[in-house]
């Protein structure tokens, strides 16, 4: 398994890349080639398709309902809808329950039915804490997680290979249990010990995400959702205090193996 990084700038786009946006690569026994998409936040959908044409995804999968999770879901629906290739379908987008009136709060209509077509281009299937769904090669498992929203981690299998993916969230049981003997844990840190002590069940810090990987004995611990504003230096050193094992600092159009 393959994880692009096509966006991993905490709470908005910065500078140097857009936010959280990670496209899942894999092979099935008959040499197909799967891609699913892993969140699609504010500025990933220009980045993305210099990676693939959005036409050969699969299917969405999004953690939770922070514009630089989901926004640019807006760009997709319409490249979705209004491409003049007329095989396309429904994309099957797996969200929270809100997703569809929330992209139709965004685009300002009613209904859930893009202007000129017949039907959505997406198909919406609901997440909830525990469910368990395959797409292709690929097994997911959603935990709710913490966060001041309905927000989800992901456990995803492929082959021998798994990824835990922890969504935004604070140390939680649930976030224990995704990252348990995962292959690689792409786990959030934006917030700084410190720094950001005032604020509770919103984000880990590097050391809360190094305690985590720890606990849960992770193979490689990649750090990602670093805002803007904060030195990734800070949150690596935080992690690197309290794991031992291999850490990678996550940056836009990185390429990250997952194997067993």
């Amino acid at each position: 398994m393959r994880v692009h990084v096509i966006g991993c700038s905490g709470s908005f786009a910065g500078p140097e890349g857009a936010a959280s946006s990670y496209l899942l690569e894999h092979e099935d026994e008959a040499g197909r080639t799967w891609w699913v998409l892993m969140d699609l936040g504010s500025g990933a959908f220009g980045p993305l398709q210099s990676v693939i044409d959005p036409a050969d995804l699969d299917a969405v999968i999004i953690s939770h309902l922070h514009p630089d999770h989901y926004l640019d879901l807006t760009g997709l629906e319409v490249f979705w809808a209004y491409h003049s290739r007329t095989d396309l379908g429904q994309l099957s987008i797996h969200a929270p329950a809100p997703l569809p009136d929330r992209l139709s709060a965004v685009l300002s209509r009613e209904g859930n039915v893009p202007d000129g077509v017949t039907c959505s281009p997406f198909e919406h299937h609901p997440l909830s804490d525990g469910h368990r769904f395959t797409i292709g090669p690929f097994s997911i498992e959603t935990r709710a997680v913490q966060h001041p929203v309905e927000a989800y981690g992901f456990r995803i299998t492929a082959g021998d290979a798994v990824l835990a993916y922890s969504g935004d969230t604070d140390e939680c049981e649930a976030l224990d249990d995704l990252a348990r003997r995962a292959d690689l844990f792409l786990c959030e840190a934006g917030y700084i010990e410190g720094r950001d002590d005032r604020f509770t069940g919103v984000h880990l810090t590097g050391r809360r995400a190094g305690e985590t990987a720890a606990r849960a004995g992770v193979g490689h611990l990649a750090l990602t959702h670093i805002p803007a504003w904060t030195d990734p230096a800070i949150p690596l050193a935080e992690a690197q205090e309290v794991h031992s094992g291999p850490i990678t600092m996550v940056r836009p159009a990185d390429i990250l193996e997952v194997t067993a």
